[in-house]
């Protein structure tokens, strides 16, 4: 049985974190599922644009404390590298994700949410990075994605508090975009990924590809991989069809995605 699920609506990929008589927390074969369903993601023509959720009450509540309790130091090491390794995995997928934050997103959980791309919640959603409580630092890539997305003062005093956040202060701070009620959060999720997959999917993913790769950089150089994009799209179908509809005054009926 896989902890991790993957169903398919149109050209939408659903991940659902599936272990939730442990609220979703993350081991070893966790990580591993997770993993191996990004790579049929990845290789799925047909699906567009990936939600990542979680079953039941989580998200995700966390690392699997009862896994780590007797890691020693290398142990701790090589978990750490190997949880980040699949969310580097997940945050460099070639096509657009959005996390669908369903309950708790701890530890894990938040990391998790953090490696896709556009974030939205529940209302019943609850933020953190509790891991200094229990005497580590985040593993799963905490310490460098939180600063990056709330400014380094928001992230260290999360961090180094182990405080947790509803919805509503997560949104204010900018870890997530949107919050929902509970019922309406996977039909907004999947409304935000049917607008993402009627655009032109070179553009889509190159427009992805610039802001990820631009974010690890100086000015400079991300207006370089801009550059490279935005000509690799001259070169498609889609940006020829479009653009001569435009000058037509006529409307596109679809993307051909080429």
């Amino acid at each position: 049985m896989s902890f991790v699920t993957l169903e398919q609506k149109g050209p939408v990929g659903i991940i659902t974190m599936n272990r939730p008589e442990a609220l979703n927390a993350l081991n070893d074969q966790v990580l591993k599922d997770l993993a191996e369903i990004l790579d049929q993601v990845e290789a799925n023509d047909e699906i567009l644009v990936a939600i990542v959720t979680g079953a039941g009450r989580s998200f995700v509540a966390g690392a699997d404390i009862g896994q780590m309790s007797g890691f020693s130091a290398v142990e701790g090491k090589h978990f750490g590298a190997y949880g980040n390794s699949v969310f580097l995995k997940l945050e460099n997928l070639t096509k657009p994700t959005i996390a669908a934050v369903n309950g708790f997103a701890l530890g894990g959980g938040c990391e998790l949410s953090m490696a896709c791309d556009i974030r939205l919640a529940s209302e019943k959603a609850k933020f953190g990075q509790p891991e200094v409580g229990l005497g580590i630092t985040p593993g799963f890539g905490g310490t460098q994605r939180l600063p990056r997305i709330v400014g380094v003062s928001n992230a260290m005093e999360l961090i180094l508090t182990a405080k947790v956040i509803k919805a509503e202060e997560a949104q204010a701070m900018g870890v997530v975009s949107h919050v929902y009620p509970a019922e309406e959060l996977m039909d907004k999720a999947l409304e935000l990924a049917n607008a993402i997959a009627a655009n032109a999917q070179v553009a889509v993913r190159q427009s992805k590809a610039a802001i990820r790769r631009g974010m690890q950089t100086d000015m400079t150089t991300g207006a370089a991989f801009e550059a490279e994009a935005f000509g690799l799209c001259f070169a498609t179908e889609d940006q020829k069809d479009a653009m001569q509809a435009f000058v037509k005054k006529e409307k596109l009926a679809s993307f051909k995605n080429r």
